[in-house]
């Protein structure tokens, strides 16, 4: 357990030893694989530019986020700018500490070899989950502030407001820490680089004991099974209250035989709809293989195998999970006019800087 063993569905067992091994072993026995064994062979050939790469645009991508929010300039509220930096800052903290600091070593673990002697694992998994229960779970609180801002406008002006949001993420984040203090005492000190299922060394007693098995099962449902129910049923809502105030307001307008009148207010919620669904979608997509690879993983190793997830649902459950971190600026760009034009500047402003050296 102490070696990076790669195992593709328990035929093909081999030690990693870096991409032109394993693209000269994908290529000499490719015709004696089976499909899902080539697929994860390819994943694992493409992780080693993936990785790097999500890295080197994650993080800048998310610090410019985080500088044009916080600048407040988006024709944004607030309250939800402050859900948008949170999550933005979430995000960055996951590609720090799960995406460089765990998968990019596990996928050239021949260069990181030396982290196995630095017993801090367990302390990582914790700043790591807490993280990642931030990044879900302040995506939530977005999703129902602004189902509170559209179905419920009697509460809007109590609830919708930078203080409350303050108050919740504030919350969030210290009960996200308590919860996964639980994986220090769970896992080892020591690196283990691989991901089945877990990053660290595990005792046999947690691994195996029906306790600790049903902790983490619990981790799992509070992230990210109960976010994905609680996003799925509140956009139903929300939805349903746009097509039955819709309806009422066309009644109250009239039926018109020309140009459709201007409703501005209806208007004024259409790109916050568009922004909430938009990210509740991609949420919900891109997480959607990794909570079933980890919950069936960790069932799998308990049951001593008896159930087997394939293993490039699984690499493919990480890679697009960890691509979550990098959407939101895409979204708020395609999104949000005003942030399209902020962005277009901050970028000119290292341009005009030169041009004006240059001039001198």
């Amino acid at each position: 357990m102490c070696q990076n063993l790669r195992t593709v569905d328990g035929n093909v067992t081999t030690m990693d030893r870096g991409f032109s091994w394993e693209f000269d072993f994908l290529s000499t026995y490719y015709d004696k694989l089976t499909l899902e064994d080539r697929i994860f062979w390819a994943l694992l050939i493409i992780e080693q530019i993936y990785y790097p790469f999500l890295a080197i645009v994650g993080v800048p991508v998310n610090i410019v986020t985080i500088v044009i929010l916080s600048r407040g300039k988006c024709g944004l509220s607030k309250c939800v700018t402050r859900y948008l930096v949170a999550m933005s800052t979430a995000d960055l903290l996951v590609i720090i500490l799960d995406l460089i600091l765990r998968h990019i070593p596990i996928v050239y673990w021949e260069h990181f070899d030396f982290v196995r002697s630095i017993p801090v694992c367990n302390i990582h998994a914790v700043l790591l989950y807490t993280a990642t229960d931030c990044s879900v779970w302040f995506t939530v609180t977005f999703t129902f502030d602004r189902f509170v801002a559209i179905c419920w406008q009697k509460l809007k002006t109590k609830y919708c407001t930078e203080r409350t949001s303050s108050v919740i993420l504030g919350t969030v984040t210290v009960l996200s820490g308590l919860k996964d203090i639980t994986w220090y005492f769970m896992l080892l000190s020591t690196y283990w680089l691989i991901n089945f299922p877990w990053f660290c060394a595990v005792s046999v007693t947690a691994a195996t004991s029906p306790v600790w098995t049903t902790i983490e099962l619990l981790h799992y449902i509070v992230t990210p099974f109960a976010p994905f129910v609680l996003i799925l049923l509140l956009n139903a809502l929300t939805v349903r209250h746009i097509l039955v105030a819709s309806r009422a307001r066309r009644r109250l307008h009239g039926p018109s035989c020309g140009e459709k009148p201007r409703d501005p207010e209806m208007e004024s919620r259409r790109k916050s709809i568009i922004l909430l669904f938009v990210i509740s979608g991609n949420f919900i997509l891109l997480w959607a293989i990794f909570v079933m690879c980890s919950i069936w993983n960790r069932v799998s190793y308990f049951s001593a195998g008896s159930i087997v997830a394939t293993g490039f649902v699984t690499e493919m459950g990480f890679m697009l999970q960890l691509l979550t971190c990098c959407t939101n600026t895409g979204i708020y760009t395609v999104t949000q006019t005003k942030f399209r034009q902020q962005l277009k500047d901050l970028l000119k402003c290292p341009m005009t800087l030169i041009v004006k050296f240059i001039k001198r």
